[in-house]
């Protein structure tokens, strides 16, 4: 927590989080565009963003497009907010962004976090039922290969589609696939109203990938979700996902998920 701290204070870095919040996913190019900054100051700026896990990076064909990280302003949230006034402070924080905010293009979300781990552990927990149901409430009825299909049980519905298949599987490092139906099952079970899940199964599929790179005693953890631009399903997921990450963190190391599995 430190390092985002020392980062945050920065006026410079703010803004630069400014931009990413107003339209993530930029080049450094992108970036510098209109800043009264050299691409030398901003691309240390950057450095620094990343090393505070504040900012994280997605490589596409040649470019290098950077991503506000949440993972740091959730750790601080769990430490000091969450176990006191959750729910007023979600909501005040709520009203800022709809009072402050204009509408941005939601297409991918990307949260990275580091674990405490083996890339061969975090693997299981990634695709064994009996983890994932344990930090996420979900477990998944596959062989992994790529092209087959995925069964989802959540909450005691099990979804399953043609379209609902594993893209990638390379062990230890790389895992994709394509989000679960909107089934009307699925929402009976998790309380979602016929109008929400009428809306989110009219979205293009999404798809999350999972990329585990190896740091010390530490996987690094980068978790890339592909959304339909005007879809619902985004804020609903970036809402879901720290603290399911979270979870998994907490369970690889001590052995406990974080809170009770849903």
């Amino acid at each position: 927590m430190d390092a985002a701290f020392k980062a945050l204070a920065d006026p410079n870095r703010r803004q630069l989080l400014d931009r990413l919040r107003d339209r993530n996913g930029q080049t450094l190019r992108e970036l510098c565009a209109g800043l009264d900054m050299a691409r030398q100051s901003v691309s240390k700026h950057l450095t620094v963003l990343e090393g505070a896990e504040l900012v994280t990076t997605v490589r596409r064909g040649r470019e290098k497009l950077h991503y506000l990280n949440a993972a740091p302003i959730n750790a601080i949230a769990e430490r000091w907010i969450n176990q006191f006034d959750r729910g007023r402070a979600h909501a005040l924080a709520d009203l800022k962004r709809a009072l402050e905010q204009t509408p941005m293009d939601s297409r991918t979300f990307v949260y990275t976090t580091y674990i405490r781990t083996t890339p061969e552990r975090l693997w299981q927990a990634l695709t064994d039922p009996a983890f994932t149901s344990r930090y996420w409430g979900v477990s998944f009825g596959t062989d992994w290969a790529p092209g087959s299909p995925m069964t989802w049980t959540e909450s005691g519905a099990t979804t399953e589609d043609p379209e609902q298949v594993v893209l990638v599987h390379e062990p230890h490092r790389r895992l994709a696939y394509t989000w679960h139906t909107f089934s009307t099952q699925w929402a009976e079970a998790n309380g979602i109203g016929e109008e929400l899940r009428a809306e989110l199964a009219s979205e293009r599929r999404s798809t999350v990938t999972f990329d585990l790179e190896p740091q010390g005693d530490q996987v690094k953890l980068t978790v890339t979700q592909e959304f339909d631009p005007a879809g619902t399903l985004h804020s609903m997921c970036s809402q879901g996902w720290p603290p399911i990450l979270s979870s998994l963190k907490t369970l690889l190391e001590t052995g406990e998920p974080l809170g009770a599995s849903r």
